[in-house]
């Protein structure tokens, strides 16, 4: 079969590698004029790693990324340290794989090093889709300057702002969450030594929190801090100066103001996200990761869903055209439930992130009373995925869950006998 893959990214790259990886022939049409990646730290938990191992590349991935030791929760007022989960030991023997960081453009580089290196994958840039047409027995993409390339199949793999899903879902523009996330990536050697760790760290505060990992094997510190500030336009990348940031942030205490002030090239977006869907296929067309999904960067799976689609629809597609809508539906059915669940527990973390006050102190007192073990217990569902299909999916928790430090997947308050 020959599939057309629309979107050169993370998620694009992979389901190339996946597809062709089965014996077929994709060609990926990206919208620049180039093959690249922007932005900064991506983080991998295992279930990720999984699926890159799939693609050939957990090794290489392994190799260039920071293993991290701990996912470390504070009270970004107090300074006070509420709970860590472990990363390594019984992490790492129970899930199959450590919990990593990587540079956005280094996790890119090496999948697209792969498709240039596999005979079943052409690579074509400069290629805006606006839009597709279908068959009964192959799928078109209308390119914007009218030209229409055909295959057997279509994957849309274009991203939140997915012309493919206007026309597949017709859902509108996306969800403006009211939140806006500052970043910035400092060089390692500014950062005192008190402060360098291998952890993803992150300061609760009222109506904000900040977060930071190192990146690009040490060399970099990734700086990322939220404020629900009721942001109504979307925007992305626009520079801001530290004197803003300083603003928003007041209400953290002396340790995260240290790192802030190291901030410098400050960029701001207003996140958005859209609503769960059903259904993401038409026929000979499927969308994948962030065009059938997306969701809100605290949930830190972005990625590794994308990853997660891209594997199970490759494996999934077989070798005959004509079954192809009928596998397309059976990979949305497989995915839906496990991605709405993840995509509703990132907006619901700010829940766990930013109350003020005896709510605040109320949080640190659950967290806090949680064990290792226990907060392993609750992503397992998650970080040990190994199928990525519904078999990975829980219920879509209930109102007596909160987000997991660091990683805003489910943990469900204990049950403790009344007295």
């Amino acid at each position: 079969m020959k599939t057309v893959v629309v979107g050169g990214g993370i998620g694009g790259l992979a389901s190339a590698l996946a597809v062709a990886g089965q014996g077929h022939q994709v060609l990926v049409l990206e919208r620049a004029d180039r093959f690249a990646e922007i932005g900064a730290g991506i983080q991998l938990a295992p279930n990720g790693l999984h699926a890159l191992d799939r693609l050939g590349l957990g090794d290489a991935v392994r190799e260039t990324a920071v293993r991290m030791e701990a996912l470390r929760f504070m009270d970004g007022v107090t300074g006070e340290h509420v709970a860590s989960m472990p990363l390594t030991g019984e992490y790492r023997r129970r899930f199959g794989n450590p919990y990593v960081v990587v540079h956005r453009a280094e996790l890119h580089g090496l999948l697209l090093d792969a498709c240039r290196r596999h005979d079943g994958v052409e690579l074509r840039s400069g290629s805006g889709v606006v839009g597709y047409e279908q068959d009964a027995a192959s799928a078109t993409v209308v390119l914007d300057d009218g030209q229409r390339i055909s295959g057997d199949g279509l994957i849309g793999a274009d991203g939140i702002h997915s012309a493919l899903r206007g026309q597949l879902v017709g859902d509108g523009p996306p969800v403006v969450s009211g939140l806006t996330v500052y970043r910035a990536v400092i060089e390692m050697t500014r950062v005192p030594e008190e402060l360098r760790s291998p952890t993803v760290t992150w300061w609760a505060g009222p109506g904000c929190h900040f977060v930071h990992y190192p990146i690009a094997g040490g060399k970099y510190l990734n700086l990322a801090a939220s404020r629900d500030d009721g942001a109504t336009e979307a925007f992305a990348g626009v520079s801001v100066t530290r004197e803003r940031v300083r603003r928003e942030f007041t209400d953290l205490g002396e340790v995260p103001h240290r790192l802030l002030d190291l901030g410098e090239d400050w960029r701001s977006w207003v996140l958005v996200d859209r609503e769960p869907v059903r259904d993401w296929t038409d026929g000979r067309v499927a969308l994948l990761g962030d065009a059938a999904h997306p969701m809100l960067h605290y949930a830190a799976q972005g990625a590794c869903q994308a990853l997660e689609d891209a594997v199970l629809l490759g494996g999934m597609l077989g070798a005959r055209a004509d079954e192809l809508p009928a596998r397309f539906e059976k990979y949305n059915a497989e995915r839906r439930d496990r991605t709405a669940q993840i995509q509703l527990l990132a907006r619901r973390s700010t829940q766990l992130w930013h109350p003020a006050g005896q709510a605040a102190r109320d949080r640190n007192a659950l967290l806090s009373s949680l064990s290792a073990a226990e907060l392993h217990d609750q992503v397992a569902w998650m970080h040990g995925a190994r199928s990525f299909d519904s078999a990975d999916a829980l219920p879509v928790p209930g109102p007596d869950t909160l987000p997991v430090p660091g990683q805003d997947t489910a943990v469900r308050a204990p049950r403790r006998a009344e007295t």
